[in-house]
């Protein structure tokens, strides 16, 4: 059965907020607003990746109150995550229209936020693969270094990864080696990004340029950003955050999956075609008298 993976950013995509908004800065006795400007200028004063500066501050300041962070720390602030209305319900929907459709829809996250916190929340099981920063831990469970930063543009990676089929993060080699374009597991045009801003453009360009959608949602009005997104091409279509059934975006993939599943079966019927007239000559060709020499 053909495999259509629609990828996901998270924080302001699926989440109303960044994932660490909600219980985690609070629990440092930070506002929002003062954690991440205490982790923005030590990342512009150290000339640091971004991800890996807020990462970073995590830990330290973690450490400065007396409460190390912690996995269970983490994964326990992903209960207090809040999803835009619909998401608690939209992947069974998805997933039920694409098998009637004749194909297995896939979710996957793309995030620079925390897997760790992720497996918290409450959709954590509807997903295929959680590709997210995330902290290596010693062997009390505190986090001692960051095992995987995704930023920007290293989001992309994961695309080619779920286009292989080589989900293992640590396996480089099988990710770089040359794959005939019909043996790959995920066609790029069996594709569709949700992102919410620029963060996401890199992704959401590969979707334009290999033949996948990309959609671009925002909270309550159609900003100034995302307008842009839109006219400058770098995205396929814009919508609110709903995804309550009968929603624009809600319509809009469902189209996507019907034109993707119907352009697999008009693929599928020309190669069994294809092998219908090889066989069929070969056969012919196997029953064929030789000629006779006067």
């Amino acid at each position: 059965m053909p495999v259509i993976a629609i990828m996901y950013d998270f924080d302001n995509t699926l989440s109303t907020e960044d994932m660490e908004d909600y219980s985690f800065i609070p629990s440092l006795g930070y506002t929002v607003p003062e954690f991440w400007a205490i982790a923005n200028e030590f990342g512009r004063r150290e000339r640091m990746d971004g991800i890996l500066a807020y990462m970073f501050t995590m830990m330290q300041e973690a450490r400065r109150r007396g409460r190390p962070l912690t996995r269970a720390a983490l994964t326990e602030a992903g209960k207090d995550i809040e999803l835009f209305p619909g998401v608690a319900e939209w992947f069974g929907r998805i997933n039920a229209f694409g098998a009637s459709l004749g194909v297995t829809v896939e979710h996957y996250i793309i995030s620079s936020g925390l897997r760790e916190i992720i497996e918290g929340c409450a959709i954590s099981g509807a997903f295929k693969e959680i590709f997210a920063s995330e902290f290596y831990y010693d062997e009390n469970g505190v986090a001692a270094w960051p095992k995987l930063s995704v930023n920007y543009t290293s989001k992309t990676q994961f695309v080619y990864r779920i286009n292989k089929g080589v989900l293992d993060v640590s396996d480089d080699k099988t990710l770089n080696a040359s794959m005939p374009d019909d043996s790959k597991r995920v066609p790029f045009t069996n594709m569709i990004y949700l992102g919410d801003g620029l963060s996401d453009v890199p992704c959401m360009k590969m979707m334009h340029a290999y033949g996948g959608a990309s959609i671009a949602v925002y909270k309550d009005e159609m900003t100034p950003g995302v307008k842009e997104l839109l006219s400058r091409g770098r995205v396929d279509y814009i919508y609110k955050a709903d995804y309550r059934e009968g929603s624009g975006l809600d319509t809009t993939v469902k189209n996507l999956l019907r034109r993707m599943a119907t352009a697999d079966a008009l693929a599928e019927e020309n190669a069994r075609q294809l092998q219908m007239i090889c066989r069929t000559e070969e056969l012919s060709g196997q029953l064929a008298l030789p000629q006779m020499e006067d």
